[in-house]
């Protein structure tokens, strides 16, 4: 972004009246798009500047009705005899038909007729469900598709219980916008406002909300305004100025948010935000690549987005998630304060020092990062690693200071669906380590300040890799293939022939079969379903962790790979995380203030990562401290460590702590 957030646009926003359940004959839900009315009616309406003329074509025999110019560029019409269930589609002057660009369901994919829908007639169960805030909450990226092997939301419903019990609170599904093909990541979206016919009907997305919510868990979908699919997207027939040449965009034309006639394509994703929050009931929303939202105007369009979801949550907590490549802290800074207003950020940079610790490479994007102890710890400390300081892979400066942020606004992961796919052979990171060292990190990511995220199948080390798959007609998919390529090449160790010959082609279709996890796996791979368990709990129950930092954080390199993190709480209970993922670690000196005790406490383990029952060798379970005052910290290893009160005449347990002195190093 040029700047933080900032031009004014006039857009309407979605009317607040007229919920499932209360149509009024005339009452339209959002600005455009066919929706039904009693009486075996629908309003129709739709923004087509670029045509004369519009009609709708209604039912198998598509009979015409002529929509009537508003002014604007707006038609609309009230179609007598066309009850819910109905296929449709627009035709433009006397030229071809399209979908709605608003359609709620696409029963045959995007070049399809669309089909009328009625959220009204769902049964929700979800009327004493208050959302979630931030603060405290376990994320849980998953893709509908792959998440199950028949990958349908009624089959990814059955599996609920088992994330609930985990102590995962927030569910972000990659985007279910109904794209072209099979299958895909869905990040090629087309029809912004329609569920994917892929994964079943759209009430049964709506069940698997009102199912997660009885669960306790909350539900946010990754949306995609930076750009619409290849194939499928009828947009800019009906309206050029959809698109804007203006800017450069990775994966297309980018979206007109501020140029000539930007203020219905505005009113067009505002509502789309609405929308989800509305009739689908969801508690928030993933904003993909936001460095890619072009918007020079006041008010930014994502503070747009924002209050359109909370105005359409009605009261109950909403959570806003960006994705920002370029690390502007701006995205998550208040509006009031002249950013965004997002709640939260992924952090990239604690993927990347995390991912270098854990393999020792380091090519490619890994290039800036050492995965060094010192790393680590400011990435716990300070959320972002590059805040302004040069950036040798992209050569320019890279980040803004994000020192006014909440540690929660960072969100913490060791992989997500990009990160997995980018290894080449879609390799999960438990595959491309140790498994003391995976253990260890993985404590560190759990416990850590930040609101910490899993990749579906982390959970239980899930044998499955994920692969990038799309599925588009021949001549893009050799393209797309083409293009993943050569993105993966900037790795040297994948641009290879040899490696390059094993690459997965996104369009087959056992690409896609092969990332489908296997739940029964949470059983074979017990004792690491036990370890994310034991931590979420350790971290939901344990008032310190459970404080997210807030009573105060520092943290010391101990050694060339191990580090100590101190958590400060007011009555002295404070906890240590040791991470050793190098060798053991004797240490014969302890001339780090971070490592003393409470004045008449010792240190005692409270949790290790080598528990047996992880899978350990036992060590870090029996205290750390040595007959001659000195620690062993186990290798490949984490450890928690907390105050207890000192055996009568042992003074091993390590002395007196200046309680001011102390203070004064945590911030």
């Amino acid at each position: 972004m040029a700047k933080q957030c900032g031009g004014k646009v006039p857009v309407s926003s979605p009317p607040d009246e007229a919920r499932a359940g209360g149509l009024a004959s005339t009452t339209r839900r959002y600005p455009i798009g066919v929706e039904p009315a009693p009486g075996g009616r629908a309003l129709a309406r739709v923004w087509a500047p670029a045509c004369r003329r519009v009609s709708l074509l209604a039912g198998a025999e598509e009979r015409a009705v002529a929509l009537e110019a508003e002014g604007g560029g707006y038609f609309s019409a009230v179609v007598e005899g066309m009850p819910v269930g109905s296929l449709y589609r627009f035709r433009l002057d006397d030229g071809p038909a399209f979908p709605d660009p608003a359609s709620r369901f696409q029963p045959d994919g995007p070049e399809g007729p669309s089909q009328l829908v009625d959220p009204a007639t769902f049964a929700w169960t979800d009327d004493a469900w208050a959302g979630r805030g931030l603060r405290g909450q376990v994320v849980y990226e998953m893709h509908i598709g792959t998440f199950t092997p028949d990958g349908t939301w009624d089959a990814a419903l059955r599996e609920l219980p088992h994330l609930a019990e985990l102590g995962v609170t927030v569910l972000e599904l990659m985007p279910v916008a109904e794209f072209p093909g099979r299958f895909g990541w869905g990040y090629d979206g087309v029809d912004l406002f329609a569920p994917t016919r892929l994964y079943g009907e759209p009430d049964a997305m709506r069940r698997f909300v009102d199912r997660a919510h009885a669960l306790g868990l909350a539900v946010i979908l990754d949306v995609v305004y930076n750009h619409l699919g290849p194939s499928g997207n009828f947009l800019s027939r009906f309206s050029p100025d959809y698109f804007t040449a203006r800017y450069k965009n990775e994966w297309g034309d980018a979206i007109n948010f501020d140029g000539p006639d930007c203020g219905p394509v505005r009113e067009f994703f505002l509502a789309n935000a609405a929308f989800w929050i509305d009739e689908y009931h969801l508690d928030g929303l993933r904003l993909d690549a936001t460095q890619q939202i072009f918007d020079r105007s006041t008010p930014h369009i994502i503070q747009e987005i924002g209050r359109a979801v909370r105005r359409a949550a009605r009261g109950r907590a909403t959570l806003l998630v960006g994705e920002n490549e370029c690390q502007h802290a701006a995205m998550a800074t208040p509006v009031e304060q002249g950013g965004c207003g997002l709640d939260a950020l992924w952090n990239d940079d604690f993927h990347h020092t995390a991912h270098v610790a854990l393999t020792g490479r380091n090519e490619a994007y890994y290039t800036d990062y050492r995965g060094t102890p010192q790393e680590l710890v400011s990435a716990i400390k300070h959320g972002f690693l590059y805040q302004g300081q040069w950036y040798r892979w992209q050569g320019q400066r890279r980040g803004t200071p994000a020192y006014g942020l909440p540690r929660p606004a960072f969100v913490t992961f060791l992989q997500n669906h990009d990160q997995i796919a980018n290894s080449g052979r879609g390799l999960r990171g438990h595959a491309l380590t140790t498994p003391g060292r995976w253990r260890a990190m993985t404590a560190l990511t759990l416990l850590g300040p930040g609101t910490p995220m899993l990749f579906q199948g982390q959970e239980f080390a899930a044998s499955a890799p994920f692969h990038y798959f799309a599925d588009h007609e021949p001549d893009l998919a050799a393209l797309v293939a083409e293009g993943r390529a050569e993105f993966l090449s900037q790795f040297p160790s994948l641009a290879t022939p040899a490696m390059r010959a094993h690459l997965k082609p996104p369009q087959d279709e056992d690409t896609f079969r092969l990332s489908k996890i296997d739940h029964g796996e949470r059983e074979r791979h017990a004792e690491v379903w036990a370890l994310h368990r034991d931590l979420l709990r350790l971290r939901r129950e344990d008032p310190v962790f459970r404080a997210q930092g807030d009573g105060g954080l520092d943290g010391a390199v101990l050694g060339e790979e191990a580090f100590v993190l101190r958590f400060f709480e007011e009555e002295g209970g404070d906890r240590l995380l040791l991470v050793n993922l190098g060798r053991d670690l004797r240490l014969d000196i302890l001339p780090e203030p971070l490592l003393a005790p409470p004045v008449g406490k010792e240190w005692r383990p409270l949790w290790s990562s080598e528990d047996p029952c992880y899978g350990g060798s036992g060590s870090g379970t029996a205290p750390l401290a040595t007959p001659d005052g000195g620690w062993r910290v186990p290798g490949h290893a984490a450890v928690v460590l907390a105050p207890a009160p000192m055996n009568p005449g042992d003074e091993r347990g390590g002395g007196e702590r200046n309680s001011a002195s102390a203070q004064e190093t945590h911030g």
